[in-house]
């Protein structure tokens, strides 16, 4: 069987809140780590994500 081209990443949140977004990521296109300024509830204001491991 072939490789699945797109896989899950858990985006972190920088401000060590804990909260965290899960997405898909291209591993044949994006083959860098995702970063991306997203909301964080638990801060209350826009911060940095960056590429983690799904456990």
């Amino acid at each position: 069987m072939a490789k699945p081209n797109t896989i899950l990443v858990k985006l972190v949140s920088t401000a060590d809140t804990g909260f965290y977004y899960v997405t898909k990521k291209n591993s044949r296109t994006k083959t860098d780590k995702l970063q991306f300024r997203k909301y964080d509830p638990v801060a209350r204001k826009h911060v940095m994500f960056k590429e983690g491991k799904i456990k």
